[in-house]
């Protein structure tokens, strides 16, 4: 049976963590990921003798297995499993191996035995066998590997987290460098400054065929960590170098100048103070800096960019996130970027949100190298991104549609109010060569000011009215229905203040657009349904994704007052959040509902069963369609429940306290239970002074009869409904299976979430109306009277009390 990506993938993580111990996340990552490479290609290469990588006989990951519980497991691993492994396959030398004996970080003794075992049984987990995955870009490892390096990148801190870029920046910067037209993988690739390689790969991601990779790493131990990363996705073939990139590049042409690529993409460390370490900038054999200029001794920023430059091929492409202080700093750096200018190899700046990396917290910028071309350029495209993105735990992150806007308006050079434009060079030339964003874009949102006519004789304005034009364009008859002149430039508000929101959602003009909008989800339903339920076995759910998403973005395109990277953000959450599990369920096991048990450890560590439960299909889809009156049955039971105990608490409230007739048929924490109140009722029932009290007893103790029965009946029904439901559901059909995935749970979900945008339009408008109300409500004369009259009113109250107010 399938399991759960996302239940995969949390407690791996939630598994590996609970390991670590007092070991730096930066370190322990090392020990997970070797772990992890020896899993896949001990699972796609051992015993395939055609294979890309060799795995010698003793040194795959069954032979790691069988090390579990072993005295000296750390030694075995290190020699029997690991040096084999990658001596057997040219790398000994060329990357670090991690000590799997190291009793400083693993503990020693039993401990040591014991971490080991464990960490080796959690790649156990039959989630992460990649050896029969039925769909084909089901790319458990690749998931796997991102997942854990985001979360060793976030648990690292500051300082060593930089191995790791995020995800949705590295896809940012393959997809504006046109990498989608690299259609031969002879094409090159490569990162100066790699760190593990997933900016590299996710270039790579963006090419039809692939593409020939190059990298070059300073840190041995993450240079081992692209090296593995590369096998892990496919790559073994790639050069991975060690070395300061500056100093020392590893890349050369037989006639010792540098190698130059296709692309080139980078994210190297902010402003590094030591960048001419081994280097005479003055004399550099590379030529990197002449005609351009050297940087300063101190910021290595423009180091990086400029051999990035040289290492671009005359048509070469590249991207490279920087400081924003490349933009405007001057001096040296002024020269520099004047420089760059003049050739116009710069086509791009794209502003970022900040704190989305984690060896940093400041913002930073997409720089877009383009040579191809250059001289027909116009200008250079701004774009300021820095808004758009979500928290996440400490760190900000890049959304979904936040990455294919920027794509997108970069990519076609759109031009958007506030976001992004093409700047002519006369204009850069006029601002001396600075870039400095806000210089070109202004993303300053407008003042809401305050008008003081309105506020001395009252009426709202007209231009705050008229700043509602989005609105009154698509609701045409709504503005005159909701206001009237009352003198040029001012108006007044039609209806109640309280009347707003009904007047605007009641409105045909409302209404009509409402199903225009609604219309649109039909249409995307009636293209897409048949796709949903065609998913099988040979079904790429990248592809499928990709799809509907991209039909559902085209199809809310240029719809006034709804945005289309909105609702394409509410597809893409959905995605993430169900669909995707659920289309890689159904890949795996087809359309079936399977139920499992739900198994759960007590304080004493044995397991208890909880119930059952279907990951494909939730429980209360099959009781709304199928055992609709069942239910209801249950629901009156219920409703009834809670009314009586409503009165329970009322009858307390009402006579349990110190005054209360019932006040002596409460116990030590001043409740009435049903045993107090019994032992009351006994010894009250003989005396008839007691007897208003022993009728209003008898009457709550009917209540707690009442209580119980209904208790009993919704337990009752409860158990008969979940029987009922389970017997249920392993008669469906595929038919019904396919009736309840595709219609009561993916379409009804999506339209629902989508539902939430439309209904915002409407709530943007009544908020902004009723502000205006409210503001302009009352003129200021207005005002003075009614101070004036409470002031009467104190002063004449003061007066009565004998004060006399001054």
């Amino acid at each position: 049976m399938a399991i759960k990506k996302s239940e995969l993938y949390s407690s791996l993580w939630a598994s590996c963590d609970e390991l670590r111990g007092g070991m730096d996340a930066s370190q322990y990552k090392d020990y997970v990921l070797t772990m992890l490479f020896v899993n896949y290609i001990s699972d796609k290469y051992a015993g395939n003798p055609m294979g890309l990588i060799e795995i010698p006989k003793g040194a795959s990951f069954d032979d790691m297995v069988a090390l579990k519980g072993k005295p000296d497991i750390g030694d075995r691993i290190n020699k029997e499993i690991l040096r084999p492994l990658f001596s057997a396959n040219g790398l000994e030398g060329s990357m670090e191996l991690v000590d799997f004996n190291d009793d400083d970080k693993l503990g020693s003794g039993k401990d040591k035995v014991e971490t080991l075992s464990k960490l080796i049984a959690i790649f156990e987990n039959p989630g992460l066998n990649f050896k029969n995955n039925r769909a084909e870009d089901d790319d458990v490892l690749g998931d796997a590997y991102e997942f854990l390096m985001r979360h060793f990148a976030t648990e690292s801190g500051k300082s060593k987290g930089q191995f790791y870029t995020p995800a949705e920046v590295s896809r940012i910067l393959s997809k504006v460098i046109s990498v989608d037209k690299a259609d031969k993988p002879s094409y090159t690739a490569y990162d100066p400054t790699c760190g593990s390689g997933s900016l590299l790969l996710k270039v790579a991601d963006e090419a039809p065929n692939g593409l020939t990779l190059y990298g070059q790493e300073k840190d041995i131990a993450t240079k081992g960590l692209a090296i593995m990363n590369m096998w892990l996705h496919g790559y073994p073939e790639a050069s991975i170098s060690g070395g300061n990139t500056i100093s020392t590049p590893s890349f050369k042409e037989n006639d010792g100048t540098l190698k130059r690529f296709d692309f080139v993409v980078a994210n190297p460390p902010f402003s590094v103070k030591n960048w001419v370490t081994g280097i005479n900038p003055m004399d550099d054999e590379f030529k990197r800096f002449r005609g351009f200029g050297v940087p300063p001794e101190k910021n290595g920023d423009y180091a990086f960019l400029l051999h990035i430059v040289a290492s671009l091929k005359s048509t070469g492409k590249g991207a490279v996130i920087l400081p924003h202080g490349v933009l405007f700093r001057g001096n040296a750096e002024a020269e520099i970027r004047k420089n760059l200018l003049q050739r116009k190899w710069i086509k791009g700046i794209i502003g970022l949100p900040a704190n989305l990396f984690y060896g940093t917290g400041i913002p930073a910028c997409i720089i877009v190298i383009d040579k191809e071309n250059a001289e027909d350029r116009e200008g250079v495209f701004m774009m300021d991104a820095s808004k758009g993105y979500i928290k996440d735990g400490n760190k900000n992150r890049l959304r979904e549609q936040d990455i294919h806007k920027i794509v997108d308006a970069f990519n076609r050079q759109w031009e958007i109010d506030k976001f992004c434009r093409l700047v002519p060079y006369s204009e850069i030339e006029k601002n001396e060569y600075n870039l400095n964003i806000p210089r070109y874009i202004d993303t300053q949102e407008e003042e809401d000011i305050q008008d003081l006519n309105a506020h001395l004789n009252g009426g709202i304005p007209q231009k705050d009215i008229d700043a509602l034009q989005e609105f009154w364009t698509v609701y045409p008859n709504l503005r005159k229905d909701l206001f009237s002149p009352i003198r040029e430039g001012y108006a007044k508000l039609n209806v109640e203040k309280s009347a707003i929101k009904s007047t605007i959602f009641e409105h045909s003009d409302f209404m009509q657009y409402d199903t225009q909008l609604n219309g649109l989800f039909e249409d995307f339903k009636s293209v897409n349904h048949s796709k949903m339920n065609a998913i099988s076995f040979d079904t790429k759910p990248k592809d499928f994704i990709k799809t509907i998403s991209e039909d559902i973005l085209e199809r809310y395109g240029n719809k006034p007052l709804i945005g289309q990277y909105d609702i394409y953000q509410h597809l893409l959450d959905y995605w993430n959040e169900t669909l995707k599990d659920d289309v890689y369920l159904i890949v795996e096991d087809g359309w079936v509902a399977k139920i499992k048990r739900i198994l759960e450890k007590n304080k004493k560590g044995t397991e208890v069963d909880k119930g059952w439960t279907c990951d494909l299909i939730p429980k209360e889809l099959v009781v709304n369609r199928f055992l609709a009156s069942e239910y209801q049955d249950l629901v009156s039971i219920e409703t009834e429940l809670e009314s009586v105990q409503a009165e329970l608490v009322s009858f307390e409230e009402e006579h349990a306290g110190d005054e209360g007739v019932l006040s002596d048929a409460t116990n030590d924490k001043g409740t009435i239970t049903k045993t107090t109140l019994t032992a009351f009722i006994k010894e009250i029932k003989s005396n008839p002074a007691e007897k208003e009290s022993l009728s209003i007893a008898n009457d709550l103790l009917k209540l707690f009869n009442r209580e119980a029965e209904l208790k009993k009946d919704q337990k009752d029904k409860t158990t008969a409904l979940d029987n009922l439901t389970l017997k249920t559901f392993k008669e469906l059909t595929e038919e019904d299976v396919r009736t309840l995935v595709v219609d009561d749970k993916w379409l009804a979900s999506i339209k629902a979430s989508i539902q939430t945008e439309i209904e915002a339009i409407s709530q943007r408008l009544t908020g902004r109306v009723k502000q205006l109300a409210e503001r302009y409500e009352n003129t200021l004369i207005e005002l003075d009277k009614e101070t004036k009259t409470l002031e009467d009113k104190v002063s004449a109250h003061l007066e009565k009390m004998g004060l006399v107010w001054s």
